[in-house]
């Protein structure tokens, strides 16, 4: 599902974290600070534990809630690392883009942060999160009035249908492929066999699968019950393309604005421009504002950079911040322990579990495995991504960001972050297999040589005969993406689409993927879960859903054991003293940023 693009991007940031976590920076800074940001967080997973709902009309309806103390006006800077490569909604996959496209574009549903920390699934273009039908097979929705692009044409469900069929064009090859497949049945890029060329030749659809009766109506067949549809419509991938308007190739260079902000200039690799859109309603906005006047974005900042900018809160600083850039792990201690710096910062997660694969080609005696689990020590990791600011202990392959998120330690590594290499023994030396060599694959920087040592002593404690094998960064998820690599555990991180867990169990334990750079590392092809993973998909209650997604994950933790989870990635972002309406959006996986305004 995730090997297109976004699967690199999802994983490509694991990488690219790791590397991160490598910086040997570690230590937790302590002090009442490092207490309340952990308490900030554990807030977050607290509140996203209960069931995200799905909103009806009236959750649905806008204007949104005013933020209190928000004034209209006056200009934000935006401090970036990365530029953006793709501005077409139908090759959006990467989380930068996708915050951006909260303030350019909009779908059929988003979601909906209030005030009391609650997240909603609200119908955006659409007058709720959606209507089933035929045991969830079938969806509808109804557009709402007054929903314009920015030059004042009316959305209609032309252009909702457009933006499915282009999909399915050979061009687009950068954004998710869930609703493709679930149209075609099928996995893959096979689903590209249902409308090779997409709407351009003139070819749609068929009503059985996708109907709009009408210019407000749209309808949605699917072959099989897609209780996630709600969330799914809700990713950035999914959102609206002016049939008009529509360029191909060109389209993802200068996209039609539906949402409150379009773009005035862009230069690629240098900045971006937004201003308002004149033609965005906020009474048809259940979840963003219009309060800024213009957003002034530039790139090549790294966190280094941002960081000592926005602690400097000197100038323009002091109406910055980066949309996904956070507080550097260098600065983290001087943030967090200068109360001036510190109050003027958001934490919450992101959606990314690191594990330590276990390559089950290679290592198939389950005793092993369960040794390997034993002894192996997530403190490194912890301690190297900045430990609470960066990084919470794992206990599962389900991150906290998860709808219906269960906090439990099966394996103990929460309760052992330093692993038990004496008990791990215990078991090699019970299963005749002490000595057992294992071929360790790390990421070669610098950082990296020096937390892949501490695992590998660990090990060795353990009775393992352990051989380190530096990877280059660059091509790191390449070596080890390959279903034939030589070596026996290695790292990486898996981030959810949405929250659900039906976007991280298939892709990354469903044995029937196993394939080179798919997400399947470890190579766990097992029956029961195979078929658990069947079962599951079909189940139309959302809160059932999640429940028997969080028994099969203690299955495959407990007695499957394909590896080890060390850590649930959060990050704590700093903001300049005249940014107004800042919070943290765990879904995002950022500052929201429909709720930003400029201080006067």
């Amino acid at each position: 599902m995730r090997r297109t693009r976004a699967g690199l991007v999802a994983i490509a940031a694991g990488a690219l974290v790791l590397t991160a976590c490598s910086s040997g920076n570690g230590s937790d800074s302590g002090g009442k600070q490092g207490k309340d940001v952990k308490a900030t967080q554990s807030k977050s997973a607290q509140q996203l534990q209960s069931q995200v709902t799905f909103g009806d009309a009236a959750a649905s309806t806008g204007p949104a809630a005013p933020i209190a103390g928000a004034t209209p006006g006056g200009t934000l800077h935006a401090l970036e690392r990365d530029s953006y490569t793709h501005l077409d909604p139908g090759q959006i996959y990467v989380s930068n883009e996708g915050q951006l496209a909260t303030l350019i574009h909009r779908g059929l549903t988003t979601y909906k942060l209030d005030d009391k920390g609650n997240y909603t699934v609200v119908g955006d273009l659409a007058t709720d999160s959606g209507e089933q039908s035929d045991g969830g097979k079938t969806w509808t929705f109804h557009l709402k009035d007054g929903i314009k692009w920015q030059d004042g044409t009316p959305i209609t469900s032309k252009d909702i249908r457009w933006s499915v069929e282009r999909l399915f064009a050979p061009f687009i090859t950068n954004g998710p492929a869930y609703l493709q497949q679930w149209l075609a049945n099928t996995n893959g890029a096979d689903y590209r066999k249902l409308l090779p060329d997409g709407p351009y030749k003139g070819k749609h659809l068929p009503d059985s699968l996708l109907a709009t009766p009408d210019d407000k109506t749209i309808v949605f067949h699917f072959p099989n019950p897609e209780a996630d549809t709600p969330y799914l419509f809700a990713m950035p991938g999914y959102s609206a393309v002016d049939s008009a308007k529509d360029t191909k190739e060109k389209y993802d260079k200068a996209p039609v604005a539906s949402g409150p902000y379009m773009i005035k200039s862009f230069e690629t690799g240098k900045s971006m421009t937004l201003v308002k859109n004149p033609n965005w309603d906020p009474a048809t906005d259940a979840a963003r504002h219009q309060y800024v006047d213009t957003y002034d974005i530039t790139f090549n900042h790294q966190q280094e950079d941002s960081t000592k900018r926005l602690m400097s809160d000197a100038g323009d600083n002091q109406t910055s911040l980066s949309f996904s850039n956070a507080v550097d792990t260098l600065n983290t201690p001087k943030v967090v322990g200068t109360p001036s710096i510190y109050k003027r910062t958001v934490a919450g997660y992101q959606p990314f579990v690191g594990e330590v694969n276990f390559n089950m080609t290679k290592l198939t005696d389950l005793n092993v495995r369960k040794a390997l689990a034993m002894a192996l020590p997530t403190k490194p990791t912890y301690t190297a991504l900045g430990a609470s600011y960066g990084a919470e202990y794992a206990g599962g392959f389900i991150s906290p960001t998860l709808s219906g998120y269960q906090k439990a330690d099966p394996l103990g590594k929460v309760a052992h972050p330093d692993g038990q290499p004496a008990e791990a023994k215990k078991i090699l030396q019970a299963a005749g297999k002490l000595n057992t060599k294992i071929t360790y694959a790390y990421i070669n920087t610098t950082q990296g040589q020096q937390y892949s040592v501490v695992i590998a002593n660990t090990l060795k404690q353990a009775g393992f005969d352990v051989q380190r094998k530096e990877l280059p960064s660059a091509t790191y998820y390449d070596l080890i993406g390959k279903v034939d690599n030589p070596y026996d555990i290695y790292a990486s991180a898996w981030g959810a689409d949405w929250p659900s867990t039906l976007t991280v169990i298939p892709p990354v334990f469903d044995g029937r993927t196993i394939a080179d750079q798919a997400p399947n590392y470890s190579h766990v092809n097992d029956p029961h879960i195979n078929s658990e993973i069947d079962r599951i998909k079909k189940i139309t209650d959302p809160k059932a859903a999640a429940d028997a997604w969080f028994a099969l994950n203690t299955y495959i933790v407990t007695k499957v054991i394909p590896g080890v989870p060390t850590v649930y990635y959060k990050q704590l972002q700093l903001f300049g003293s005249k940014v107004g309406g800042v919070v943290y959006n765990n879904i995002t996986a950022g500052i929201d940023l429909t709720k930003l305004y400029v201080k006067k």
